[in-house]
């Protein structure tokens, strides 16, 4: 079977998952990348360079669309980060926004890949250039010793989710497709909700189905004599055609 290619946006991290798929599946090879292109890379299961993909968006937004089907798996807490003995540091839990007014902001748009992406971000965050948001995964994929980061409160969260194309016509689902996601769902190598379980399932019902239709060919056949029974049906000793049992004995008085 073809290999499984798997895309993901930084602070993804996918490696428990593809650990139990090459456990389960070590028949089919599995290939994943982190894209850099966005939050949404979508674009790579339009253009056929990718099964599955791990996106990210606004929690309480519906990406899934007319194309693709999107599960949301978790929430990302959303991060400040503030050069190091910035205030921030003297709180023991969240930030409140609110207590931030009048910072200077950096927007991450200012930063694309092409210019270095949320690492440059960081890296002007630590001059003490402004503050900069981003979700928490990504803060700690990128954290360094001059930046502190904190939780912050009153700002919108985000969501990881993850996205496959819908089948076209009658085309059915790709079971490929359907047991990686079942994976990343939780379920166990025997649920019978994967693929893999419910084909297993069916094999062996089709095995045991044939070894019945086997079966009837090794029993006796209708009619067939039994032992020890005479030719003509009629029986052997202990049957009617041995020794008078009960009445006179016609011997010597």
């Amino acid at each position: 079977m073809a290999e499984l290619r798997i895309a993901y946006v930084p602070g993804v991290t996918p490696g428990k998952w593809l650990e139990r798929w090459r456990e389960r599946q070590p028949d089919i090879p599995v290939q994943a990348q982190m894209y850099d292109g966005g939050d949404d890379p979508r674009a790579l299961l339009a253009a056929g360079t990718a099964d599955l993909v791990f996106l990210r968006f606004a929690d309480g937004a519906k990406p899934a669309d007319a194309t693709t089907h999107v599960i949301p798996l978790y929430e990302e807490l959303p991060v400040v980060c503030a050069p190091r003995d910035h205030g921030i540091e003297l709180y023991d839990d969240e930030v409140p926004f609110d207590d931030l007014a009048g910072e200077t902001w950096l927007d991450p748009a200012d930063y694309p890949p092409a210019a270095g992406g949320v690492a440059m971000a960081l890296e002007v965050v630590g001059s003490g250039a402004g503050l900069l948001l981003v979700p928490m995964s990504v803060g700690r994929l990128h954290r360094r010793k001059d930046v502190v980061q904190k939780v912050v409160a009153g700002v919108p969260s985000t969501r990881i989710g993850i996205a496959w194309l819908k089948p076209a016509g009658d085309e059915p689902e790709d079971v490929r497709v359907q047991e990686f996601i079942g994976i990343v769902r939780g379920r166990g190598a025997n649920s019978s909700r994967q693929p893999s379980v419910r084909e297993r399932e069916q094999r062996e019902a089709a095995q045991a189905q044939r070894q019945r239709q086997r079966a009837p060919q090794d029993a006796p056949r209708a009619g067939s004599r039994k032992t020890g029974q005479r030719p003509g049906g009629k029986g052997g000793a202990g049957s009617g055609g041995g020794k008078r049992r009960g009445g006179p004995s016609r011997g010597r008085r």
